[in-house]
Parts: C-alpha cells; sequence; structure tokens
C-alpha cells in the first residue's frame, strides 16, 4: 500500500512538472511579455503622476486635490496595461470590463453619501468658499477652519474641541465666512454725567495699547443706546481669529482701570422711586 501510494504520489508531482513545463513552453513568451507589460505601466504611471503633480503643484492647489488627481491617473493608466497584459495573456477582456461596469453601478449605488461627500469635497477646494485658519459659521456650527479632506471639514472651537461636518452637508448652505480677523463687541456703560469724548478717548487709548488689536484697520468706538441708567459705549476693535478670545478679556480689564483711574463712573442698574402725598391719610 506504501509503495502505491508513494508511487501515485510520484505520477501526480510528474504529470504537475509535465503540464508546468508545457504551459511555459506554450505560454511562457506570452506571459513574460505581459510581465514586461505591467513593469513599463508602472514605470510610465510614476513617471507621468510625477509630472502632473508637479504641473499641480505650480496651479498652487489644495493637497487633497493633488493626491486625488495623481492617483486617479495612476489607476487609469496602470488599469490599461493591466487590460493590454490580459490580452497578451489569452484572457478575454470584453467579459471582464462587462463584470467591472456591473459591480461599479453596485458600489456606486451603495456608497450615495461617500460619493456626495467626495463630490462636495472636490467642490469646495475648487470653488475655495473658506481656506484653512478662517472661522466661519454654517449650518449652526462655528469655529477656525483645520482642515479641509475629501469628505469632510474640521472645525476648532476657541476651547479647542472639534467639530467634524461632512462635506455634503456644507455645499448648499448659507456660509458665513468671517476670514482670519474678527470684530470684536464690547458694550460698556458709562454714567448719564460722564464726557462722553473723554471717555471715548480713553478707551482709543487702550486699544492702541493692546498689542493684539490690529492697527491697520481703524476700531468703531461709538455711543450704542440709552439705557435706564447709564449711556452705552460699543467698542469694536478688529483682532485676529486666535486672538480674540484673549484680546476681548484684556480690553475689558484695561479699560475699567483706565476708568477708573480716570475717574470716569461705570454704574449699576438703580431706580428712583419717588413717594407723593406721604403725609397725607384716606378716612
Amino acid at each position: 500500500m506504501e509503495t502505491n501510494t508513494i508511487a501515485s504520489a510520484t505520477q501526480q508531482i510528474s504529470q504537475i512538472k509535465e503540464k508546468g513545463i508545457d504551459f511555459l513552453y506554450q505560454r511562457g513568451p506570452n506571459l513574460l511579455g505581459a510581465i514586461i507589460i505591467l513593469v513599463a505601466g508602472y514605470m510610465v504611471a510614476r513617471f507621468l503622476c510625477r509630472l502632473l503633480g508637479k504641473w499641480l503643484e505650480k496651479r498652487h492647489l489644495e493637497p487633497p486635490v493633488r493626491m486625488l488627481l495623481t492617483r486617479l491617473v495612476w489607476l487609469v493608466i496602470m488599469a490599461l496595461f493591466v487590460m493590454v497584459a490580459l490580452g497578451t495573456l489569452g484572457i478575454a477582456v470584453g467579459p471582464l470590463i462587462a463584470l467591472m461596469s456591473v459591480a461599479g453601478v453596485g458600489v456606486g449605488l451603495a456608497m450615495q453619501g461617500v460619493l456626495s461627500n467626495l463630490v462636495a469635497g472636490l467642490l469646495i477646494i475648487f470653488t475655495k468658499p473658506f481656506r484653512v485658519g478662517e472661522y466661519i459659521e454654517i449650518i449652526g456650527c462655528a469655529g477656525q477652519v483645520n482642515t479641509i479632506d475629501m469628505f469632510t471639514t474640521v472645525l476648532v472651537h476657541p476651547d479647542r474641541s472639534r467639530v467634524v461636518i461632512p462635506n455634503r452637508k456644507i455645499v448648499g448652505e448659507v456660509l458665513h465666512n468671517y476670514g482670519n480677523i474678527r470684530q470684536q463687541n464690547i458694550s460698556i456703560g458709562v454714567a448719564y454725567s460722564t464726557n462722553l469724548p473723554a471717555a471715548i478717548a480713553v478707551i482709543n487709548q487702550v486699544l492702541i495699547a493692546n498689542p493684539r488689536v490690529l492697527k491697520d484697520v481703524p476700531p468703531v468706538v461709538v455711543v450704542g443706546a440709552f439705557a435706564d441708567s447709564s449711556i452705552e459705549i460699543l467698542v469694536k476693535p478688529w483682532t485676529s481669529v486666535n486672538d480674540f478670545g484673549l484680546a476681548a478679556a484684556e480690553i475689558k480689564l484695561a479699560i475699567l482701570e483706565s476708568f477708573r483711574s480716570s475717574k470716569i463712573e461705570i454704574p449699576f442698574p438703580q431706580r428712583e422711586i419717588r413717594v407723593l402725598n406721604a403725609g397725607s391719610s384716606k378716612l
């Protein structure tokens, strides 16, 4: 039994060797040609993608767009060379293309959300409604743009928390883009007896002394409203997005100290009550 088993295994091995030799003899040149075609395709795709990447970089396109376009070109070139290699091996390419088309339709239907995010990401990158570093408000979310990817946009809040927004939620919505600078909106109340030009001059001095306040954009310091117990002065200087929170705190503290040193009163809410005919009484 053992002898028969060994003989059978030896016979099978010899048959496999004969079939392998016959395959190499018959298909060897075609297989070698297919390998050469694939290697040539890889080299051509790599060379063309490098040229395309340098050209796109000169066009100042965003890195995600450059990466996407170079990868698409690489895939197209390699797909063409793979088809040629399969044809060289004698494999029918037509049914394979039809199968890939059907599979592509199924994958597209299953990934509608992902593809819509991709298309929206390309629209955002090409149209550039906002850039990295700018402060925006959209669909109830606000923050500084941290990254713009193919599928999502990431905003960073002043507390360093992150908001990840799918790109399809951004395209078609009302967008408020503050850019790289923001305007403060500080309201300060002074007494009705205050010398308003002097108070405004003190505030302007505070703004000039603060290094976070932008000097190339004139600040707005005007009388805002006449409240019950005070006159409101609106202070609206411009600061960078990164300095927005710290600048507001520093400006408020400096104005308070300057008002105290200048004897400018910041009144608290109060009401005057008058009692009429206090000495009379009803019978």
